[in-house]
């Protein structure tokens, strides 16, 4: 507990590490970083390739404690430096010096000069391998078996034993199959690279009369930022003036441009269209909701998913279990049957090589960093591994109604008219509900202004609210009454037998209806309604073919309303009239009957629902900072339709991850069946093994294809 208040009070300094190709590299450079003299704690993100340090420490003091793997750092929020070409890079020159001797050694092996060819491999393994013998003879001194003590242990041993040659060759595959890692790791995490990228690095702000152009950081909220056609809006704010489209994809992952005027939030990284904007800044740099969105998405690659969790546990048990069982064909063969020593020490190296678990410790971290940086850039934030594990193996879904299955925004429907005309009605009713602040008397409103109704210059006096009945007031010289049709049996006593059919009709459809008139006559009826969104009843046809045996809708609307929704829907278990307390039961008892369980909602309300899920989905991430901090799975764009993809790429990875353990498993099985019997070369095995990190690794960037 002391040493948290102590790193609270400490400034955490975050910086990005370049050159991070597999865990165990990970873990010793985090060791490596805490033992500097002004650092408290350090953290190691693998997935996002990212470190945390509380205390003091330069970048040089950092790179130096990452010397051992070369690693690269920079500032965080600094943009990634240009790629160097590969032969510029020293150790990949140093790869290409040791594979030119290697070439003088095989044509010197035929002549007389076989001294020349072993003084070539020789130079070949210490050039070519001088950065893999440092580390790995310091691991050994320590008795930390990773990759790189196996590959060198083998390597001397080689040498031991005469195998010059095969040394070299070793040297070099493992080499380029590090240079390979390097490359295919960085591709899988530039989907965060890419997300960083899309803010501008500056803005042209206005203070005064003066524009002037700033960076980001030192852009104070309420400043008024000009953004030009064409040009990426560097940070969250609100629209002061002028109007546009503005590309959303960064954000919601969208394709369609969004109107904006004045009072429209708009956010950092997003495209202006064709018109010219003036944006108060409500954000600084580092809280606006892309920051966000970029933090919430490492934070998840950082957490262990529960496939890693068992990889890790596996593979710290193979590693010494492989190096026992190659000490022992090494040496068991020659001392009991008589064999011959430098033919069994040679295929224990071999073992040695089979034993590496790199392949096996990567097949699982970077399927995930790779379908959790996809799904961010369609809009979809997934919080953690173990989240996008459990998505993939939902077996019922919950949705609230409104804002979720319909658009949480209450229109017009049907205007019934019984004296009078629909103008008169539409205008009285306006120019009342003008004053309103319910959901419903906007609607109305908003009714008027399509239809030109002439409401604005009503004269509206002794405006009163009826508690639970509606509101009444004088326009003109009449005081009309609006509200349920209840309000009017107590005004008027019964209702006209056409306008009670009408209003049965109207609730049956799941509307909500409103009566206007006066103390003594009933003027026409009202109808509105929360409608469907378009897209649920495809959504909830798409799970279902995705296997979820259990579509569900719980709500606190009444039970008419809520069939007529669900029907449209297609959901097919209807729940309302829901207190919150009786929505966290239909939650716990979905779970019990059907297995894994999501709910979806705004991401405010319905919390106890929304935590006593397995997967609390929040629809409308964009904006909203209580949907991004309280749900585990974020649809930005406000879509169902992101739903089934998340999904669809859940289960996609979970067979990507298999594939990776069946090949890194399947692969060493085979290298360590044809090994023993003497079949396999030492540099065949290491080539097998880079092959098996490869297709791991390539395997798992197929996750980026995986489209809506």
């Amino acid at each position: 507990m002391g040493n948290e208040q102590t790193l609270n009070r400490l400034e955490a300094k975050t910086y990005r590490v370049q050159g991070l190709t597999c865990t165990n590299c990970a873990a010793q450079f985090e060791r490596n970083v805490k033992s500097l003299p002004g650092v408290k704690e350090a953290k190691v993100n693998f997935g996002a390739a990212k470190l945390t340090v509380w205390g003091e420490a330069t970048i040089d003091e950092l790179e130096q404690a990452g010397a051992f793997e070369q690693l690269t750092i920079r500032e965080e929020r600094e943009r990634p430096a240009r790629q160097e070409p590969f032969w510029k890079k020293k150790e990949n020159r140093n790869v290409c010096i040791a594979a030119a001797l290697l070439a003088i050694g095989w044509a010197t092996s035929t002549t007389d000069s076989g001294w020349l060819a072993v003084a070539a491999y020789v130079a070949a393994i210490v050039i070519g391998g001088y950065s893999l013998f440092r580390t790995g003879l310091r691991n050994l001194l320590r008795w930390q078996f990773d990759m790189k003590t196996l590959m060198t242990i083998a390597i001397l041993g080689a040498a031991a034993i005469g195998e010059w040659q095969e040394g070299a060759v070793v040297v070099i595959l493992f080499a380029i199959s590090e240079a390979l890692e390097r490359y295919s790791m960085d591709r899988a995490r530039r989907s965060i690279e890419s997300l960083m990228e899309m803010a501008p690095a500056e803005a042209t702000i206005r203070r005064g009369a003066e524009e002037m152009t700033v960076r980001v950081e030192d852009v104070r909220i309420g400043d008024v930022m000009i953004v030009k056609p064409g040009e990426k809006i560097a940070l969250d704010g609100v629209v002061v003036n002028g109007a546009s489209t503005v590309n959303e994809a960064a954000i919601t992952g969208e394709s369609l441009p969004a109107e904006k005027a004045p009072g429209a939030a708009v956010f950092a990284g997003t495209l202006n269209g064709e018109g010219f904007l003036e944006v108060e800044v409500t954000k600084r740099a580092d809280e606006t909701t892309l920051a966000k969105m970029i933090d919430l998405v490492e934070e998840a690659q950082a957490e262990r998913a529960p496939s890693q969790a068992f990889i890790d546990r596996f593979a710290r048990y193979y590693t010494p279990f492989m190096i026992v069982i190659a000490l022992l064909i090494a040496i068991v063969p020659p001392l009991v049957m008589g064999g011959d020593w430098l033919d069994w020490v040679y295929r224990g190296l071999a073992i040695l090589v089979i034993g590496c678990p790199c392949a096996l410790v990567i097949s699982t971290p970077v399927a995930i960093v790779t379908a959790i940086g996809n799904a961010a850039r369609r809009g979809v934030l997934i919080k953690s591994g173990v989240h996008l594990e459990q998505i993939g193996r939902l077996r019922a879904i919950a949705f609230d109604k409104t804002g979720t299955l319909t658009k949480g925004k209450p229109a017009v429907t049907d205007v019934i008219v019984y004296e009078g005309t629909r103008e008169q009605l539409l205008a009285i009713a306006a120019a009342i509900e003008k004053r309103s602040q319910h959901p419903l008397a906007s609607a109305i409103v908003r009714k008027a202004e399509e239809e030109g109704a002439p409401f604005l210059d009503a004269p509206v006096d002794a405006f009163q609210s009826l508690t639970g009945k509606g509101v009444k007031a004088a326009v003109g010289n009449e005081t009309y009454y609006i509200g349920s049709p209840a309000l009017f049996t107590s005004l008027i006593g019964e209702l006209p037998d056409e306008a009670e059919e009408r209003i049965t009709a109207f609730r049956k459809e799941g509307k909500t209806v409103m009566a206007v008139g006066t103390a003594d006559r009933l003027l026409g009826l009202v109808a509105a309604a929360d409608p469907l969104r378009p897209s649920a009843p495809d959504t909830v046809t798409a799970l279902r073919r995705l296997g979820v045996a259990e579509v569900a809708m719980v709500t606190g609307d009444h039970e008419q309303t809520a069939q007529a929704i669900g029907r449209q829907a297609g959901v097919s278990d209807i729940r309302a009239g829901l207190l919150p307390e009786q929505k966290l039961s239909a939650i716990r008892e979905l779970k019990q009957r059907c297995g894994i369980t999501a709910m979806v909602g705004d991401g405010v309300n319905d919390a106890p629902a929304l935590a006593a899920a397995d997967i609390g989905v929040a629809m409308g991430g964009a904006g909203t900072d209580a949907a991004l901090e309280t749900a585990d799975v974020v649809l930005m764009a406000d879509d169902l339709r992101q739903l089934p993809y998340t999904v669809r790429l859940s289960r996609r990875t979970l067979a990507v991850i298999r594939q990776n353990i069946a090949v890194a498993l399947g692969l060493k099985a085979l290298a360590l069946a044809a090994a023993v019997p003497g079949w396999l070369t030492l540099w065949l095995v290491v080539f097998a093994d880079m092959g098996a990190t490869l297709l791991v690794t390539f395997n798992s960037m197929r996750l980026l294809r995986v489209k809506e």
